[in-house]
């Protein structure tokens, strides 16, 4: 039978957001909300109760956030429109640490509810540190927050934000103190790539066009280049990033999820559970980077003075919070591969870094070259292979490299891009991904979200690099200047299969 239309419509709920005072919540959570509501996708019974430090009186968060809509959504803000959606926010100072905190929200919460005509569905959002979860989650057991996904009570869930861990240890606690209050079909662990339109496109590529599938393993596809570069250096998270570089902050999470998608076998339906045992099946392919193997296949970097959109950088080490003699990478390089029968012997090239020559992300398909015979049979001259190119930021679109014969009476050859962009084809800027992932969360739809295993499975791989770079790791990195693509040696990391990065 055909698999019908996932039913997107949210039941009226009340979003609870611990950390509500913060970054995250006033740039991207309220105005995705706030966008859903435009779009008619929200109910018009909900409510948001954000939980912070600071103290605030409703009136001033609404305040906040309406400055948040004003300087980041997606959609302009219309008075009569934000009018009608403030009057749903609401706010409540606090401690994570206090108890008397989570029979406050208990009280509010119901308070709510009973105003708005909610039928106490329930979302939590972890948007803190994860040493603060324990506190979280345990206070709202003990207030009776927290119900059983037994069907018969209003549904209950919680959202946790990255980082779920350093390494395999940590991420197995900190799963272990969440799933002591939640069953793991109420968790929802978010990876705001996966909510990117051009990323929830790899599969309807793949697996709705019957061209690729035929051609996409490793008879017909030389190599995969996964790429996501930042322009911005690490500016105000210095703290942060000093603790977690960039193999832990991108690639642990960002990088393999794209992988997964590029990589993943046919899902027999689109049950949120197949698809995400497909993923994961990935990830228990990768072959182990492990010990002596960090210096033949991965490279890591720190960032040095330079220009970057005209602007100058100071180097990693010289930026306000960092080490004179840090160690942390701001910038890795892997050569992998997928130890299964579509995919082997195929490299897979993955790339992050920071201060880099541009914001852009990109997975990059290289198919094999023709056979020199006819179009390519003058070595000295050979064709460019075929390639087809997602673009996931900031243009989302994709593109396929293909040989067209000039115009002429010679039998002249010249590549051509055959490109699509979402904004032309249809007419509107594509939602933000928070807007995607807080609707799936409200409709139960753990499709785009990290299972358990798979979290523990992608640090599983991730920790041996780690634990190599700690034992045959050099006290110096190597540098590449900021403004620039990386450094010489990541170069060399792809140079020496007779291959090259692309220039985004």
């Amino acid at each position: 039978m055909p698999q019908p239309v996932k039913d997107h419509t949210p039941e009226p709920c009340i979003l609870v957001i611990f950390g509500g005072s913060g970054d995250l919540a006033k740039r991207k959570l309220i105005p995705a909300l706030y966008n859903l509501s435009l779009d008619g996708m929200l109910p018009s019974n909900f409510a948001v109760l954000g939980l912070g430090r600071r103290a605030m009186s409703d009136g001033e968060f609404r305040d906040t956030t309406r400055e948040g809509i004003v300087k980041y959504s997606r959609q302009a803000l219309v008075d009569r429109k934000w009018a009608d959606f403030e009057r749903h926010l609401f706010y409540l100072a606090g401690s994570i640490d206090d108890p008397a905190l989570y029979e406050a929200i208990k009280i509010r919460t119901e308070q709510i509810e009973g105003d708005l005509h909610l039928p106490g569905n329930r979302i939590f959002y972890l948007a803190i540190p994860p040493n603060s979860f324990a506190s979280a989650c345990e206070g709202l057991q003990q207030v009776g927050l927290v119900s059983p996904p037994d069907g018969v009570h209003p549904f209950c869930r919680v959202i946790v934000e990255k980082p779920i861990g350093r390494d395999l240890k940590s991420a197995q606690e900190i799963n272990a103190v969440i799933g002591r209050v939640f069953d793991e079909s109420q968790i929802f662990r978010i990876d705001h790539y996966l909510g990117k339109e051009t990323v929830q496109n790899i599969m309807v590529l793949r697996f709705a066009n019957s061209i690729l599938e035929p051609l996409w393993n490793h008879k017909y596809i030389d190599h995969v280049q996964i790429t996501v570069s930042e322009a911005e250096g690490v500016g105000t998270r210095a703290a942060y990033y000093e603790e977690t570089g960039a193999l832990r902050d991108m690639v642990q999470n960002h990088l393999l999820q794209l992988l997964c998608l590029v990589a993943m076998e046919p899902p027999y339906s689109l049950d949120p559970d197949v698809v995400r045992n497909a993923r994961i099946d990935v990830l228990r392919c990768l072959r182990p980077i492990t010990g002596k193997d960090v210096n033949q296949f991965t490279v890591r970097a720190q960032y040095s003075p330079g220009i970057v959109g005209g602007v100058e950088v100071p180097g990693y080490r010289r930026e306000p919070g960092i080490r004179p003699d840090s160690t942390t990478e701001t910038y890795v390089a892997l050569k992998l591969f997928l130890d299964n029968w579509r995919w082997a012997g195929v490299p897979f090239y993955l790339r992050t870094g920071k201060a880099m020559a541009k914001r852009a992300s990109e997975v990059a398909v290289q198919f094999k070259d023709i056979p020199q015979i006819l179009f390519n049979a003058n070595p000295a001259s050979p064709q460019p292979p075929n390639v087809l190119t997602l673009r996931i930021q900031p243009e989302e679109g994709m593109s396929l490299r293909m040989i067209s014969k000039v115009p002429g009476t010679k039998a002249q050859t010249h590549p051509v891009e055959l490109n699509f962009k979402y904004g032309d084809a249809f007419g509107s800027p594509s939602p933000e991904a928070y807007e995607r992932l807080l609707l799936d969360v409200m409709a139960g739809d753990a499709s785009l979200f990290m299972r358990r295993d798979a979290v523990e499975a992608s640090w599983a791989w991730i920790t041996p690099i780690l634990e190599g770079w700690q034992t045959y790791g050099t006290k110096w990195l190597p540098e590449y200047s900021a403004g620039s693509w990386g450094p010489v040696e990541a170069d060399r990391l792809i140079q020496n299969d007779g291959r090259m990065w692309r220039t985004l």
